[in-house]
């Protein structure tokens, strides 16, 4: 992977407390996938960053490389690569996810 690239993301998960690579925007994903972690994310009310991978072929290809993970999208939580599309809903469902931004001191809406 190219060294402008690797910054490129790196600075994207370094200045950002919550990142989405994603394919689309939070208001507008463009696969289920992305849509359903945009969703839980926003359920949760919590401020992230979604980055559009469409737009840039090399960062859809980077990104990859860069966690060692296939598929997109990847979800980071102050720097850390946390997963995609079924091992965020499996965290949410079971309360890990809610667990991580608390440790992580992320604001969020907890479920009543």
């Amino acid at each position: 992977m190219d060294n402008n690239i690797k910054e490129k993301i790196s600075n994207e998960i370094k200045n950002n407390e919550v990142c989405l690579f994603m394919k689309g925007t939070p208001e507008a994903p463009q696969c289920g996938f992305s849509m359903a972690v945009s969703n839980i994310l926003k359920l949760m009310d919590v401020k992230f960053k979604g980055i559009n991978v469409l737009e840039d072929q090399s960062i859809r290809q980077g990104i990859k490389e860069f966690s060692d993970w296939p598929t997109i999208p990847q979800l980071y939580i102050k720097n850390e690569f946390v997963g995609g599309c079924d091992i965020i809903k499996e965290m949410f469902e079971n309360g890990e996810l809610a667990k991580i931004l608390e440790e992580k001191s992320i604001n969020f809406k907890k479920s009543s």
